[in-house]
C-alpha cells in the first residue's frame, strides 16, 4: 500500500511538474523522481519546509534548498521561502552562527531567475545582518568567528568541555560552553559570504567592494593559518573557549573549503581523496567522540546526514575526486530508495538504517521526508551531471555525466529556466564537449536566458 501511494504521488508531482531523468540507472532515476516529489510534499503555504517533523522556521534549510534547486525548479516558493526566514526583509533571522549561509542562497536566486529587483532587496538585509555579526560574533584575537558549525545545533557534535556533562539532558548546543568556540565550516560559510557581498556591491555600492575583498581575503588567510594542516593534506574541526584544537574531521567543513576556494584544487583533491568514508560515504563528525559507541551513535556524531553526503559529492566532483562524486551518489541513492524505502530520511547508521541518533541519554525520533536531503541529490545531477553553471545571462554547461553508473545516454526534462523549458540530453562519455546542439542546430555550450519557449540540449562528450 505504501508503495503504490508513493507511485501515485510521484505520478501527480512529475504529472504537474515534469522534472525528470533518465540514465540507464534505476535506482538514480528514482531517487530524482522521488527528491522532486518530497519537494512538492514539503511545500505549504508558499513555503518550502525543512521536512516531516519540521517546519519552516530553520534559515539554513531555507537557504540551501534555495541553493541546491529550489530557485530553479520553484522560484517563487524559494524566494517566499528565503524572505520567510528574515525580519521584515532587513536582517537575517534565527540562529546567529550559521545564518549568513542566506547570503549564499539569495546571490544563487538572483542567478538563477535574474531577478534583479530581488537582489537589490537583499543586499542591504545581507549588509546589515553581517554588521551587527561582525560586533557580536567576531573575535579580534583569532581572527575568526565565533559560534557552533553550520546546521550542528545538538550537543553530540562536540567533545568536552564544549559539551559539558552536567547537562547532560540538554540537547541544544547553546546549553552547553559554545559561545566561544571558532568551527572551520562557519568561518568557510563568512569567507564566501564576504565574497558574494563584494559582488552584490560592485552593482550597488562600489565603495564596498574593496573592503568586502579585504576582509574576505585576511578570514581566509586566518582560516588556512588555524585549520588547514598541508603536511598530512586535513583539516581541523575547531578550536574550543580555551583555545584548544578538537581535531575531527568535520564532512560540511571540508566540503565548503573546498568548495569556497579555502584551499586551491590540489590542496582541496587531497584533502577530500584523504577524508574517512564509511559504507555508505562521509560522515557528520568522524571518529565516534568517546561518549557515544557504534551501537550508541550520537546524533550529530559519526553518522550520515545526507545532504552533508551531497555537499561533500559536490566537492569532490568540482575539484576532480570523480570517484568519490559517484560513490556518493550511489550511496545517497541507494540510502533513500533502498535502505529508507523510498524516504529521503534525515539521518542513517553507517550500516544504512534510518535513525535519529542517541542524544540526552536516548534515541531520538527518525524524521521522514527531509528537503535538504533532497533538493542537495538534485543539486548534483543538474550542476555536476548534467554540468549547469548559472550565470547572470544564461547557463554554461559542461557535463560530467555519471560514468559507469549510467549508460552512454542521459536526459534531463522540463527544468524551468527563467522563459523557458529546459530538456537536456547527454552522450558520451569524459569531460570534453566534442558537439552541441540547441533546438537542431550546432552552436556553444551556453543556453542564452534571452531564449524562450521549449529548448532542446544535445551534447556529445
Amino acid at each position: 500500500m505504501r508503495k503504490l501511494l508513493f507511485t501515485a504521488l510521484v505520478g501527480f508531482s512529475l504529472g504537474l511538474y515534469a522534472q525528470s531523468v533518465k540514465t540507464g540507472n534505476k535506482t538514480i532515476d528514482a531517487a530524482f523522481d522521488l527528491a522532486v516529489w518530497t519537494i512538492d510534499h514539503n511545500t505549504h503555504n508558499g513555503i518550502l519546509e525543512a521536512g516531516a517533523g519540521y517546519g519552516g522556521e530553520w534559515t539554513r534549510d531555507a537557504a540551501m534548498n534555495a541553493w541546491n534547486c529550489g530557485s530553479l525548479l520553484r522560484p517563487v516558493v524559494a524566494e517566499t521561502s528565503l524572505w520567510s526566514v528574515t525580519e521584515n526583509k532587513e536582517r537575517i533571522g534565527h540562529q546567529y552562527w550559521d545564518k549568513i549561509i542566506w547570503t549564499i542562497g539569495a546571490w544563487n536566486h538572483y542567478l538563477v531567475t535574474g531577478d534583479f529587483n530581488f537582489l537589490k532587496q537583499a543586499y542591504p538585509c545581507i549588509r546589515q545582518t553581517m554588521k551587527e555579526l561582525e560586533r557580536d560574533y567576531f573575535e579580534n584575537y583569532y581572527g575568526l568567528f565565533l559560534g557552533p558549525a553550520v546546521y550542528q545545533d545538538g550537543i553530540e557534535a562536540y567533545d568536552e568541555p564544549i559539551y559539558n556533562p552536567e547537562r547532560s539532558d540538554q540537547g541544544g548546543v547553546l546549553e552547553h560552553n559554545s559561545q566561544s568556540i571558532k568551527c572551520l565550516s562557519t568561518n568557510c560559510l563568512y569567507y564566501q559570504a564576504y565574497k558574494i557581498l563584494a559582488l552584490m556591491a560592485q552593482k550597488f555600492e562600489k565603495n564596498m567592494v574593496e573592503v568586502y575583498t579585504e576582509k574576505a581575503e585576511k578570514l581566509k588567510k586566518r582560516i588556512r593559518e588555524m585549520y588547514y594542516v598541508p603536511s598530512e593534506n586535513r583539516l581541523i574541526y575547531l578550536y574550543d573557549q580555551h583555545g584548544k584544537a578538537h581535531d575531527y574531521q568535520e564532512g560540511m567543513g571540508i566540503a565548503f573549503a573546498a568548495l569556497f576556494d579555502v584551499l586551491d584544487i590540489d590542496e582541496a583533491a587531497g584533502v577530500l581523496k584523504n577524508a574517512k568514508l564509511s559504507p555508505y560515504g562521509i560522515t557528520a563528525i568522524y571518529p565516534t567522540l568517546p561518549r557515544n559507541s557504534e551501537y550508541k551513535p550520537g546524533r550529530h556524531n559519526n553518522m550520515i546526514w545526507p545532504h552533508v553526503n551531497m555537499y561533500y559529492a559536490d566537492a569532490c566532483a568540482t575539484v576532480g575526486v570523480d570517484g568519490n562524486f559517484y560513490l556518493e551518489m550511489q550511496n545517497v541513492a541507494d540510502l533513500a530508495i533502498n535502505k529508507g524505502k523510498n524516504n529521503f530520511y534525515e539521518i542513517y547508521t553507517t550500516d544504512g538504517i534510518p535513525s535519529g541518533g542517541y542524544q540526552c541519554g536516548h534515541e531520538w525520533d527518525v524524521k521522514e521526508h527531509q528537503t535538504w536531503c533532497a533538493t542537495g541529490f538534485i543539486r548534483n545531477m543538474l550542476i555536476h551531471v548534467f554540468g549547469m553553471e548559472f550565470q547572470e545571462e544564461g547557463i554554461k554547461i559542461e557535463p560530467m555525466g555519471l560514468g559507469n553508473l549510467g549508460g552512454k545516454e542521459i536526459t534531463i526534462k522540463d527544468l524551468p529556466y527563467r522563459g523557458m523549458m529546459l530538456d537536456v540530453t547527454v552522450r558520451g562519455s569524459g569531460k570534453r564537449v566534442v558537439n552541441c546542439k540547441i533546438n537542431g542546430k550546432t552552436a556553444d555550450p551556453y543556453v542564452s536566458a534571452k531564449l524562450t519557449g521549449k529548448v532542446k540540449v544535445e551534447i556529445d562528450l
